[in-house]
């Protein structure tokens, strides 16, 4: 698990793609490395990825093919930057919200405009992920724990608004955004389950009937 706040900017030192999927290493720049093991986690561009070799300077993992029809890694290209968060560990501040590191999809940059010192991001909004949005909710792109602060529906999904503090784009890779990059998101995790629970009529738990209605949802704010 992790909260989408980027500890450091890594770089894509080598990636080779094969019929399994691919075999990444990536330079990890600032993070800290000493605490890591075999099998650790870190989020690469918000992308949970297991650490399979490593040093002081990089490491290697794995990413599966369902992973590189998902997200972006297909079209990673040598030497582009890439944002970093180690897994998360029980005593740490949790400063963003819940991310598994389960990109859900790619969605891309429609525009980009200055508001005072941060800078406003018009995303796209694939359709099949749009129901996941919501104003005033948290989003993660690229690995970066965000608040959707508007949205514009429409038949092909429509777009949401983002806005960037000057803290946030001197320590990721936000800066390096133009119009048509494209981006790794993960929707809300808490959205997946409530939609979940939802779509069973009936749902159970072990074998009593839950308590858990639309009706209790609608009354506790969950949905409207």
């Amino acid at each position: 698990m992790f909260t989408g706040i980027i500890e450091a900017i890594g770089t894509i030192n080598a990636i080779n793609i094969n019929e399994q999927g691919a075999r990444l290493e990536v330079g990890c720049g600032k993070l800290d490395m000493s605490d890591v093991k075999l099998g650790d986690s870190i989020a690469t561009n918000g992308i949970c990825l297991t650490v399979v070799a490593f040093n002081e300077a990089s490491y290697s993992a794995d990413v599966s093919t369902e992973t590189l029809k998902r997200s972006g890694f297909g079209d990673y290209q040598l030497g582009q930057q890439v944002n970093l968060e180690k897994a998360m560990l029980p005593t740490t501040r949790f400063g963003g919200h819940i991310v598994s590191g389960h990109v859900d999809g790619v969605a891309q940059i429609e525009s980009i405009s200055h508001n005072g010192n941060s800078i406003e991001y018009w995303v796209s909004m694939p359709a099949n992920l749009a129901p996941y949005i919501s104003e005033k909710g948290s989003v993660t792109i690229d690995g970066i724990s965000l608040t959707v602060n508007s949205l514009k529906d429409s038949s092909d999904g429509g777009k949401f608004r983002l806005t960037i503090v000057p803290h946030s784009t001197e320590q990721t890779i936000s800066t390096n955004y133009q119009v048509g990059t494209k981006v790794n998101i993960e929707v809300d995790v808490i959205a997946r389950y409530l939609e979940r629970l939802l779509m069973n009529k009936s749902p159970k738990i072990g074998n009593k009937g839950s308590t858990i209605t639309e009706a209790l949802l609608m009354k506790s704010g969950f949905i409207k």
